[in-house]
């Protein structure tokens, strides 16, 4: 198609525009181009189309109809051709004119195509293909403004569904962009995609982002049982504990029940058995379970239900007290008059347990052994209190969606939850202990001591006259727990060192924890302290995740749940004054919400609040104060 000979008054293309050659001079080109501007270029920086004689640019636009394009490119089919055939057979002359319309019906690529310096009339497949491509994309584009028309009137429907999966994916959080947003010019955002998804009624406030948004796996574990689970209870080793009375207390609603509690008379405060469930007798570091938990880091425990971070099947055989005989791994504690740890055994057993709730343990606590339990919880909890452990008991709530329908049940402490809670804290400064002794690795859970109270801010009352208010100063002061390979302090528990074990079934670094423990009894190596710190790196994402999503996805419900109920009043207690601007309590939900205030209002104000409004994607639940109440 080029000509090492380009004349004067010849017809050029010039970066795909037409262009006529007004004057040649040594290794330049004086162009005449649209718009009546000019430049110069090198005659390599163009094609020459037709030699002319052309005297103006406009009279290529003179626009020769074609006579018959389709009978040209049927004489021409599958062949090699050039400019001015094409023109000759379309246009009946090959002009400057001709030329130009020529090179437009191969820029337009139905009939003919160009390949560098080559044109060639295209196969009667490829123009059929290239008919049907282009009919395709034309229904695209009618369908793509359809939807767009509907979609800025918030009338979208059936027919639109994979324009709303684009959206959906967005706010699921599987993709960054979304080309229906753009279009629509909103902000590309999982917040925004999800309002939007709630605006056009493709989605209602029973659709819950979160966990697909930290890309949970909500499938539960699918891997089979090796023959070591069917043989938990005929291990040789475990030590028969079943004369001991055990007890597994938890909310009425666990069904995972990984650790029951017992008592046994002896010097001090007597021996404190705190039997856990015994997943590592058959679970071995790096096998295919270990590995599956390790990916999870934990349960997901979501409203709409628990995701398991071991098999279902493994819960029957090792869920204490869901058969008559349960094995386990059990730390008998023994303790002087202050709760002092003199002595820890830790043994494969056999154990009979019985289940009961925080508020039947409560009723039991005059009975032995909860009587002698919760003289070891108080000694233990005093001893923690006097090394500075945070006493932190704001409102907390459990969010539950059973059928669609949202239940919010308070957590109540009970005597029976605080035996416990610090039984179950006693157990992992007692692993703490053992792990030291014997020279075992393990992760611990650590946690700085709280930061200074800010320039003009008074430190926080902490003891038991601790307002709402102080306990929420508190916690803004307290630092993030971390794990680590080596022992050190937990502040918040008032502990030089923990290790938690009473979770097994729940937490993968729990079951870490079992695996070195059993090792270390079966005289096995253990794992080495860089094993147990890629372990932690390993589950730190995943543990992050999970609670993201468990804070969102509760939050979500709750504000699911208000909205429901816009008429109601709620009592709330102000725990952080800034400015003109307060943040309240919501003790019945647990629930933090920031409200301008009206007057000076004291620290622990009580007051009655309505709902403003509920911001879903946003999470974000707005009160007014319509009383003022006295003070806490």
């Amino acid at each position: 198609m080029s000509d090492p000979i380009i004349p004067t008054n010849s017809l050029v293309l010039y970066r795909t525009r037409p262009a006529r050659v007004a004057a040649a001079a040594g290794d330049k080109l004086t162009l005449e181009l649209e718009g009546g501007e000019t430049a110069r270029v090198r005659p390599k920086d163009v094609s020459l189309l037709h030699a002319g004689p052309l005297r103006s640019l406009a009279d290529v636009w003179i626009g020769p109809a074609a006579e018959d394009v389709e009978a040209a490119w049927e004489l021409l089919s599958g062949s090699p051709t050039t400019m001015g055939e094409i023109a000759e057979l379309a246009y009946g002359e090959f002009t400057p004119a001709t030329a130009w319309a020529a090179w437009q019906l191969v820029t337009e690529g139905l009939y003919f195509r160009v390949a560098g310096d080559t044109v060639r009339a295209a196969s009667a497949e490829e123009v059929a293909q290239t008919r049907e491509q282009r009919a395709a994309e034309a229904a695209e584009r009618q369908a793509w403004e359809g939807f767009l028309a509907r979609a800025r009137q918030g009338t979208v429907g059936p027919e639109d569904g994979r324009y709303l999966r684009e959206v959906e994916d967005l706010a699921f959080g599987r993709v960054e962009r979304s080309r229906v947003l753009r279009a629509l010019g909103r902000e590309e955002s999982p917040i925004n995609a999800h309002a939007t998804l709630l605006e056009w009624g493709a989605w209602d406030a029973h659709v819950n982002p979160y966990p697909m948004r930290e890309r949970l796996n909500l499938a539960p574990p699918d891997l089979p049982l090796s023959a070591e689970w069917t043989a938990l209870l005929a291990d040789p080793a475990r030590v028969d504990l079943t004369h001991l009375p055990a007890y597994a207390v938890d909310d009425i609603r666990t069904d995972t029940p990984d650790d029951a509690l017992g008592w046994e008379p002896g010097p001090g405060l007597g021996k404190v058995w705190v039997h856990v469930a015994d997943p590592a007798a058959a679970i071995r570091p790096d096998d295919p379970i270990d590995l599956e938990a390790r990916s999870r880091g934990t349960t997901h425990y979501l409203p709409e239900g628990a995701v398991p971070m071991l098999p279902p099947a493994s819960i029957p055989l090792l869920g204490l007290g869901l058969n008559e005989f349960s094995p386990a791994l059990s730390f008998g504690i023994s303790l002087d008059d202050e709760s002092h740890i003199t002595g820890v055994e830790i043994v494969p057993s056999i154990v009979r347990v019985d289940r009961l709730t925080y508020e039947e343990a409560s009723d039991r606590i005059g009975e032995p052994p909860f009587d002698a339990l919760q003289r070891v919880a108080g000694a233990f909890e005093a001893r923690r209190s006097a090394a500075g452990a945070a006493s932190i008991d704001l409102p907390e709530t459990q969010v539950t969606v059973r059928g669609g329908q949202v239940e919010i049940y308070p957590v109540l402490t009970t005597p029976g939850r605080t035996v416990v809670e610090n039984c179950m804290i006693l157990a992992g400064e007692a692993v703490a202990v053992y792990a030291q002794a014997h020279g075992i690795p393990l992760p611990y859970a650590t946690q700085e001591a709280p930061d200074a109270p800010r320039p003009g801010e008074s430190a926080p009352n902490v003891g038991p006259a601790a307002t709402m208010a102080d306990m929420a100063a508190l916690r803004r002061r307290m630092k993030r727990g971390q794990y680590r390979s080596v022992p050190s302090e937990h502040s918040g528990l008032g502990l030089p060192a923990y290790s938690q074990a009473t979770s097994p079934l729940r937490r993968y670094l729990d079951l870490v924890v079992h695996q070195q423990l059993r090792g270390h009894l079966a005289g096995r190596a253990p794992l080495a302290p860089a094993d147990i710190i890629e372990r932690i790196g390993e589950v730190e994402g995943p543990l992050g995740a999970s609670r993201r999503a468990e804070t969102q996805s509760e939050k979500h419900w709750t504000l699911v749940f208000l909205a429901g109920q816009p008429e109601r009043q709620w009592e709330g207690v102000l725990v952080e004054k800034r400015g003109a601007s307060g943040t309240f309590i919501i003790p019945e939900l647990a629930l933090e919400t920031p409200i301008h205030l009206p007057s000076d209002l004291a620290l622990n104000t009580r007051a009655r609040l309505s709902l403003r409004s509920v911001d879903l994607p946003r999470l974000d639940a707005r009160f007014r104060i319509d009383q003022i109440m006295d003070n806490e």
